[in-house]
């Protein structure tokens, strides 16, 4: 199967036209049909070639994804199925916000990392993405609104679809350096934010790589015991192994990071576990930012529901009184399968039950 062009940085771009006995130019001119004028196929290059066009055409596809669903909420939000060659599904989101339109993106085929919560993991990992097929999610996206002659555009990016963005570390870091050249799409760095659920080693690698993308930290308990009954991925890095990784990235970046706490009734929104976070992240609370999420329940995890508004209050009063910044997360999607993972799963179910 032919690889996506979208996957390719411009400078990997250049050497591949220089094997091929092409000028370095013709990297430009190809980088500026697929991102500024985003053609969908080759022979759209009209000042291409025949030989090139055809060249590309032998080694490269465009576009890796079709189209399966489109789910469209009240407020705005687009939720997208795409199927991939091999026949496999993911999901990406279109959401609103009031700085810009905003792209959550998927990694992986399914997810190892297991958390007891999350509709992405009910389908363990099959494969990592390509970058070309997560750059391509953008690139879809960005067509629904081309095609609609609607004069919007993807202005910012999150990594926090299905998947562990840091367990695809290198396919994601080329699709970063592809939507961040200011020669394609040009979504600055400071626009794009990667969340991991925690993988240490991988934090520090991501504090030496000198880009300016964001960070989040799926934190979601603020102690071991509470965290490894609903993160697995908590018994290799446990929380005093992930707070030495971050306080690793906060000094060589100084810059903010943000932890992620999903409210889970009865399980980690006590006023005890507030305390307990913000005497964790009170020696680096100038540079943290707690985000404070809703849960969106699943079925087939049943045991666990959303915290009520005042307990969500009562945490959030402790967080601010102890000087942690934090802020209630707004909801996106309510109306839709809003759980990452959940559209992917629903048509999984009915695909089953078709071919049953």
């Amino acid at each position: 199967m032919k690889p996506s062009i979208y996957g390719l940085r411009k400078e990997n771009l250049i050497d591949w036209l220089a094997e091929h006995g092409e000028k370095k130019f013709r990297a430009t001119q190809i980088w500026e049909w697929l991102y500024q004028k985003r053609v969908t196929a080759f022979d759209q290059m009209t000042n291409l070639s025949k030989s090139m066009i055809a060249l590309l055409e032998e080694n490269f596809m465009i576009n890796p994804l079709k189209q399966m669903v489109v789910q469209e909420a009240s407020d705005g939000t687009v939720k997208y199925l795409f199927e991939l060659p091999d026949k496999n599904m993911i999901e990406t989101v279109l959401m609103r916000q009031e700085y810009g339109l905003s792209v959550c993106v998927t990694t992986q085929v399914g997810c190892s990392i297991g958390c007891s919560f999350c509709a992405s993991g009910l389908l363990k990992k099959n494969r990592d993405l390509t970058a070309g097929e997560i750059v391509a999610q953008i690139m879809l996206v960005q067509h629904y609104f081309d095609e609609r002659g609607l004069d919007e555009r993807v202005s910012h990016v999150v990594v926090m679809g299905i998947g562990e963005p840091f367990d695809n570390y290198d396919n994601v870091m080329d699709f970063i350096h592809v939507i961040n050249d200011a020669k394609g799409l040009a979504i600055g760095a400071r626009h794009i934010t990667v969340s991991t659920s925690g993988l240490a080693p991988k934090i520090r690698q991501f504090a030496d790589n000198g880009l300016q993308i964001n960070l989040a930290i799926s934190l979601h308990a603020p102690n071991n015991q509470v965290r490894t009954s609903m993160m697995r991925i908590n018994k290799q890095y446990p929380i005093e192994r992930l707070m030495d990784a971050i306080d690793y990235y906060l000094d060589k970046t100084n810059r903010r990071i943000t932890f992620e706490y999903i409210m889970l009734s009865g399980v980690n929104d006590h006023v005890e576990h507030a305390k307990e976070l913000a005497d964790l992240l009170k020696d680096k609370k100038k540079l943290v930012y707690v985000n404070l999420i809703p849960y969106n329940p699943v079925s087939e995890h049943d045991q666990y529901s959303r915290s009520g508004k005042a307990d969500v209050l009562k945490f959030y009063d402790v967080l601010k009184k102890n000087g942690i910044n934090c802020v209630i997360r707004k909801e996106h999607g309510t109306d839709i399968d809003a759980a990452c993972g959940q559209l992917r799963s629903k048509q999984m179910k009915k695909t089953k039950k078709v071919t049953a």
